[in-house]
């Protein structure tokens, strides 16, 4: 599975940015209905951490409490591309944003436990 980031870039703070991720290359009978699709976020120097995870199979849904409220992760199904809206951005939220997947019907937030990365796509934010 191929997963392409677009949408990044420098927004001033409290600003609002989209960032959508395309997949592609399903083979085996693998489809987008069967994966659990996430976004991740690294800054340097820290963890890349979870601040969307969505469940295909049954909705079930995943934000730290650093962006609840702010963000929000969502799918259109025919075009296999899911988006993560970002609002009321604040500098703390400058990292690279990846895209993540991974067959499952689960909400997994850890890092490890994924299996398609896309290249990721910078976000920064100005104070």
């Amino acid at each position: 599975v191929r997963l392409v980031e677009s949408g990044g870039g420098l927004v001033q703070a409290g600003g609002s940015l989209r960032l959508s991720c395309t997949a592609s290359g399903f083979t085996s009978g693998l489809t987008s209905a069967h994966l659990t699709f996430s976004w991740f976020r690294q800054a340097p120097g820290k963890e890349r951490e979870g601040v969307s995870c969505m469940s295909t199979a049954n909705g079930g849904t995943y934000y730290p409490d650093s962006v609840k409220g702010r963000f929000t992760g969502s799918r259109h199904d025919s075009a296999d591309t899911m988006y993560l809206q970002m609002n009321s951005l604040k500098p703390e939220d400058t990292a690279v944003y990846y895209c993540a997947a991974k067959e499952t019907i689960l909400v997994p937030t850890s890092r490890y436990d994924y299996d398609y990365w896309g290249q990721g796509t910078q976000v920064t934010v100005s104070s």
